[in-house]
């Protein structure tokens, strides 16, 4: 690298990524048939464990959906041996944090505490895990929240656009066509005793995991963990996870355009039914996501940010989950860029499949994917959260352990393969939140699919019904912006190769 008059003359390359090797793990089962993994880390004192539960909202019945999630939320609220506050006070004098999670895949019950305090606050999670009481008065009160927040839900375009997009590309069978956290409709009908019944769904030892992570030493985890939970045994209402229902609603291009007047930007979310995360391409699909719409210089982005100016930000990825997720390209754009926004989105799904990536391009993704890899693992908390998506996702022992030399073996003809055997434009629903009123026309001249547009009552049109819709062209025959620089983060390979759905945040609406 060379300097002239002060300015690098010569843009540096990424240097060779150092060696590095995920811990090994430890794994034994306790006499009840809990799994338990363990990642000894010498100089980690903060230890982190968590107690998965392979059960999450896609296990819940469509009638009490939001319950599993609502269940997690108030398992801190109260055990038999703790009211809320106390149960605080006691993981505070420890030292500790400790909370519950539940997302698509999932229901998570962890803990962090210096490793001196690891047993008593390990019967802190067991006390929560295996012993919430729901209290009514607190189930309301989240119940309230969580009704607010579909409420503002409502009037934020991102959020809005998620959750109608998931609704238009799944069947109505599918609990991906809702939101993880529910509906109002299913929200006002969830009781204590509802989210009683999502929580022992779950609450069966022997498909349900204990991961430990930290500096163990002098720490006898197995006996730990078989006082504590070793007495564990299935609840009544404990069953094995049924099939997933993924079925997509989307046969051909067609676009969904819900009105908003007046709207200065569009949300813009162009996809289908994906993929889930056990898959066979899962390292291709990972390198072509990061060079399509999951990277600061991906097509999408150097095209609509940074040679139209369309957007502060554009990607495009797939959401890995137990079943299929979805796949959405998306971004948020001023309004009198809208269908040239889409075209161009169209233009690089195609192009994808159509010719090979350049060698530079699959050379920078694959870089970046084995650069950061090590960087996630600095701590004990995100070692967990990897060894919790292996069981989650039912994945071989040795998937974190062979991630970069997987990635690294990626090629030209993987990418085109993943990018052609994944990705389906001419099959993506095209879902449009802004003003119709002021790009209707063009849409309908540029001929995407067939465009229908609905219209929700807002400022300007205060009283008019929110159902009413309005065709512009033939109606398609199957289903019927955020802060500026806030995108919603695409699942594009990216980000932790395996973490699971266990966490409700952000994903209430999709």
């Amino acid at each position: 690298m060379t300097k002239r008059d002060g300015v690098v003359a010569t843009r540096p390359t990424p240097g060779t990524p150092r060696p590095y090797d995920f811990p090994e793990v430890e794994r034994f089962h306790l006499g009840n048939g809990l799994r338990v993994i363990v990642a000894n880390l010498p100089g980690r004192p903060l230890v982190s464990a968590s107690l998965v539960l392979r059960n999450g909202a896609s296990d819940e019945p469509a009638a009490h959906a939001g319950a599993t999630v609502l269940a997690a939320r108030a398992m801190s609220e109260g055990t038999e041996r703790f009211d809320a506050i106390a149960l605080v006070e006691a993981s505070e004098r420890l030292g500790a944090s400790i909370h519950a999670d539940a997302g698509w895949d999932a229901m998570s019950v962890s803990v962090e505490v210096p490793a001196a305090r690891f047993e008593p606050a390990l019967a802190l999670l067991a006390e929560m895990s295996l012993h919430p009481t729901f209290p009514a008065s607190e189930v309301e009160r989240l119940r309230d929240e969580r009704l607010n927040d579909l409420l503002q839900a409502k009037a934020d375009p991102r959020r809005r656009a998620d959750e109608a997009f998931a609704a238009t590309i799944y069947q109505a069978a599918s609990p991906y066509h809702r939101p993880s956290g529910g509906t109002r409709e299913t929200v006002e009908e969830l009781t204590p005793a509802r989210l009683r019944a999502a929580y022992e769904r779950g609450l069966d030892p022997a498909r349900t995991a204990l991961i430990v992570g930290g500096d163990l030493a002098g720490i006898d985890v197995e006996a730990v963990a078989e006082r504590l939970l070793g007495q564990w045994g299935p609840a009544v209402g404990a069953g094995a996870t049924g099939k997933i229902v993924d079925a997509g609603a989307v046969r051909h291009r067609f676009v969904r355009v819900l009105h908003r007047p007046g709207a200065v930007q569009t949300e813009i979310r162009i996809g289908h039914v994906g993929v889930p995360r056990r898959i066979d391409d899962f390292h291709a699909l990972s390198v072509m996501g990061a060079i399509l719409g999951g990277l600061f210089n991906s097509r999408l982005n150097m095209k609509l940010r940074e040679e139209k100016g369309y957007t502060y930000g554009a990607g495009a990825g797939f959401d890995l989950r137990r079943a299929a997720g979805p796949f959405a390209a998306r971004a948020a754009v001023n309004t009198e860029v809208t269908v040239p926004a889409v075209a161009d989105f169209l233009a690089e799904l195609d192009r994808i499949r159509e010719a090979a990536v350049a060698d530079s391009e699959l050379q920078a993704a694959r870089d970046f994917l084995v650069g950061v890899f090590p960087l996630r693992f600095e701590t004990p908390g995100p070692i967990v959260g990897a060894l919790s998506g292996l069981v989650v996702h039912e994945l071989p022992e040795d998937e974190l352990a062979r991630y970069r030399p997987a990635i690294e073996a990626v090629t030209v003809e993987d990418v085109l393969e993943a990018a052609r055997s994944r990705i389906a434009p001419d099959q993506a629903a095209i879902l449009l939140v802004g003003d119709a009123d002021a790009f209707g026309a063009d849409l309908e001249a540029a001929g995407f699919g067939p465009v229908t547009v609905e219209r929700d009552a807002g400022p300007v049109e205060e009283g008019r019904d929110p159902g009413a819709a309005a065709a512009i062209g033939p109606v398609d025959a199957g289903p019927q912006g955020p802060t500026e620089g806030a995108e919603e983060p695409a699942a594009d390979g990216s980000g932790d190769p395996v973490e699971p759905h266990t966490s409700s945040e952000g994903d209430d609406d999709r």
